[in-house]
């Protein structure tokens, strides 16, 4: 049995929208569209990160951040495939050997590609699902809005894609600045964003925010944008990514970061973020419901000043949810049992992550899933190691 959405105005795409089956579970995707851009819980052929080395900011802390990379890659590498990318491929395979299961090993890939730094989640891919399969979007990244250098972190999607690993078709997009980490998708065509991002200087000037929007619904085939107007946190670089603040967890669930502290300098804007969410409505006209996430206690750096650190920035994988977690096993412990109310049905995987917030950003910065269908089947196709 089917019920009808209720939409005004339907679009072509719509048409394609009506059916929600009564069958589909919490966390799925329910409809068929023709093109879409899936939600991170959608099933995964595979994940890219990008290691850490000594010639990136990591330098100083490289054991420590190695240390949460190889948890990562466990996690992820247990459950599905695992792309790394490195300047230094054969270093990287011998210590992984070292390092990781068997079972985990089996599932990795390395790739010899230079790079400025790691965060996979605003240089990789962008991933839409067509009726001719994987349309592999690349967009520009900028270092933020040209705060860092970024030109060989900008280039690795298009050398991955040279390699022969992706099925489907390569979209150049390179005109057009956008990070993964800036965009969340539930999967049914809403995207959700942060004007202060989407807008900051440095990105896409002299486009106004009507203008970006009409690109997004195109780029993403999506049928609204939902723009959040507040909300920041102290440290960040990337002004205000919406993966910092609040994630889709399933078409009609939000999980956010919710501040009950009045002295916290971040009390007023997650306040006013917090209102606005909840004016939202989902595309069949009901209010969202939400799951909201601790505020960690502050964490600082060696020369006191705050860090970004956040729950919303879970990565989600095949099976689980990875978590970034920060010495605080109270507040840790409390924003693992609200995740694990956002998703039933996935183990809640802790990541300790006091040394990845060092650089300002957290887990769900470090990697970027693929949907299945992205990858080719047979891991001999791509070009390991050369």
């Amino acid at each position: 049995m089917a019920i009808q959405i209720r939409l005004d105005a339907p679009t072509p795409y719509d048409l394609t929208r009506q059916l929600r089956f009564e069958e589909a579970k919490p966390g799925e995707t329910m409809g068929v569209r023709p093109d879409f851009w899936p939600p991170e819980w959608h099933p995964q052929s595979g994940v890219i990160i990008t290691w850490p080395h000594a010639a990136t900011d990591w330098a100083p802390v490289l054991p420590e951040v190695t240390r949460c990379y190889v948890h990562l890659a466990i996690e992820i590498a247990l459950r599905e495939r695992l792309l790394i990318v490195t300047p230094e491929p054969e270093t990287l395979e011998h210590f992984l050997r070292e390092q990781l299961p068997q079972n985990a090993l089996a599932n990795i890939s390395l790739h010899r590609i230079p790079t400025n730094d790691t965060w996979t989640r605003d240089h990789g891919p962008l991933c839409l699902l067509t009726e001719r399969g994987v349309r592999l979007m690349d967009f520009c990244f900028n270092g933020w809005g040209e705060k860092f250098p970024a030109e060989l972190d900008n280039a690795i999607t298009r050398q991955l894609w040279d390699e022969g690993i992706f099925n489907g078709e390569y979209e150049d997009h390179l005109d057009f600045v956008l990070e993964g980490g800036s965009v969340e998708s539930d999967g049914q065509g809403t995207l959700l964003t942060t004007t202060h991002c989407l807008t900051a200087p440095h990105r896409n000037q002299p486009l106004s925010q009507a203008d970006i929007e009409l690109r997004l619904l195109h780029y993403f085939r999506a049928q609204r944008i939902l723009w959040l107007d507040h909300g920041y946190l102290a440290g960040d670089d990337t002004d205000s990514h919406i993966d910092t603040l609040a994630r889709f967890c399933a078409p009609e669930t939000i999980a956010y970061v919710k501040c009950t502290d009045p002295t916290d300098e971040h009390y007023e804007e997650l306040s006013k973020m917090e209102e606005q969410l909840r004016e939202f409505r989902t595309l069949w006209g009901e209010p969202y419901s939400f799951v909201p996430l601790p505020m960690p206690q502050p964490c600082y750096d060696n020369s006191g000043c705050r860090l970004p650190a956040t729950y919303a920035n879970f990565l989600i994988i095949n099976g689980a949810v990875l978590m970034p977690t920060y010495g605080q096993p109270t507040i840790d412990k409390a924003a693992q049992a609200q995740l694990q109310q956002a998703f039933p049905r996935h183990e809640i995987v802790p990541i300790d992550c006091r040394t990845l917030i060092l650089q300002h950003g957290s887990l769900h910065c470090s990697a970027m899933q693929l949907p299945q269908g992205a990858l080719r089947s047979k891991p001999q196709d791509t070009k390991e190691n050369q």
